[in-house]
């Protein structure tokens, strides 16, 4: 159990670090996201609808920021109203002191995981529900804003002169083909847009208008009925990366693709053994050869799934590494200026630890070197690095 000094740090930390935690998220919210999904024509229902989906995704970077600013601001304050020179002449040893903040980082730490292993990703999966359920809404309130939907990603443009209510004022509708090329235009008076769920589809209602087609032909028409597919990524399930998985999901579907990985391995093996005794269709090589590439596509996305798995404890070991660093440099700059200590240590962190580990997730999803080291390695450092300084500062 914490002593009445442990458990007095541990409050100021505590206290420090949730102020900090709640402030952080607020901006970053309020200033980032919020901002991005105005101007992309969100209106204040959907927005208000998403900030408790979007909240656990930011955690994992406001999290260890705010723990280092509570060990900078709370030990910094001791140091610099001599609390610590008192502590030791009172012949108390200063890792007493330190225990509170390494056990609010592993705490920290633990909590980051299990939002990682679970709610991060779900929270992702209701995002993405609630974007398809209101795509509806959501082209709408693009016409509204902007009087237009154009994008890579859909295989149409549509160009409104007015929004009222449900009725699209003086609508032109242009629909790609499967090349990216422009087989319709139609422009018309009115028109409304429907959501066909079950079909993955967008129906386009347009009333008393005119259509060109490819060949240039072109028709009048009172009423007609435009349909187009959704993007595929509006499905909830459709190409879902490894960082929008739980973690259970994450091991079933791998078990999935060693399945897989050994039932192609076998047809492999018997296409050769037919392709050796001659007996073999005229197409089976080359069946074989797309085989041996579907191989490489599931080792790849094997691979994926592993550095995914290696990586939410290492960006969650984050908050601990953090507070070995933060906790000795706060006391050494003794400084009531919370500011510039928390810019002292942090500079070093943005600096070294981020980019380290960025690019050692990137050296393991290319296979070429171990996973667990690269993904692990700027954790590393940063323990040896904040075990050296927290050894130096019990030792004075």
């Amino acid at each position: 159990m914490f002593g009445i000094l442990q458990r007095m740090v541990f409050w100021e930390l505590f206290k420090v670090f949730f102020i900090s935690l709640v402030g952080i998220t607020g901006i970053l919210l309020m200033a980032g996201i919020i901002a991005e999904a105005t101007q992309q024509g969100l209106g204040p229902t959907q927005i208000l609808a998403a900030i408790p989906l979007l909240i656990p995704s930011t955690l994992p970077y406001t999290i260890p920021a705010t723990t280092l600013f509570a060990t900078c601001v709370v030990y910094g304050r001791m140091s610099h109203d001599n609390e610590v020179l008192a502590i030791r002449a009172a012949g108390i040893n200063l890792g007493n002191i330190l225990v509170p903040g390494l056990v609010l980082g592993l705490l920290m730490s633990a909590a980051t995981m299990g939002l990682y292993y679970r709610i991060i990703p779900y929270t992702h999966h209701l995002l993405r529900a609630m974007v398809f359920n209101d795509a509806e809404e959501l082209l709408y309130s693009m016409l509204k804003k902007d009087g237009r939907i154009t994008h890579a990603n859909i295989p149409y443009a549509m160009f409104v002169k007015g929004v009222n209510g449900k009725k699209l004022i003086s609508p032109t509708f242009k629909r790609r083909d499967a090349k990216g090329q422009i087989d319709v235009v139609a422009q018309a008076r009115e028109a409304m847009l429907t959501v066909d769920r079950k079909r993955m589809i967008l129906k386009v209602h347009m009333r008393f208008g005119i259509a060109t087609f490819e060949d240039g032909s072109k028709g009048y028409f009172e009423d007609r009925v435009w349909e187009v597919p959704l993007p595929t990524n509006y499905t909830s399930e459709a190409n879902r990366r490894a960082r929008d998985l739980t973690w259970q999901e994450i091991l079933e579907k791998r078990a999935d693709f060693q399945q897989e990985l050994l039932q192609v391995q076998h047809e492999i093996q018997q296409g050769n053994q037919k392709i050796a005794q001659g007996d073999a269709r005229p197409d089976l090589p080359l069946h074989v050869a797309n085989l041996k590439d579907r191989i490489l596509h599931i080792k790849e996305q094997k691979l994926f799934l592993n550095v995914e798995l290696l990586m939410r404890p290492a960006l969650s070991m984050g908050c601990f590494c953090f507070i070995l660093i933060g906790c000795p440099v706060g006391i050494w700059i003794s400084k009531s200026d919370y500011l510039s200590s928390f810019i002292t240590c942090f500079l070093p962190i943005i600096v070294l630890y981020y980019p380290l580990q960025l690019c050692g997730i990137g050296l393991a999803k290319e296979g070429k070197i171990d996973p667990i080291l690269m993904v692990w390695v700027a954790n590393l450092l940063i323990l040896g690095m904040g075990g050296i300084l927290s050894w130096k500062i019990v030792r004075t």
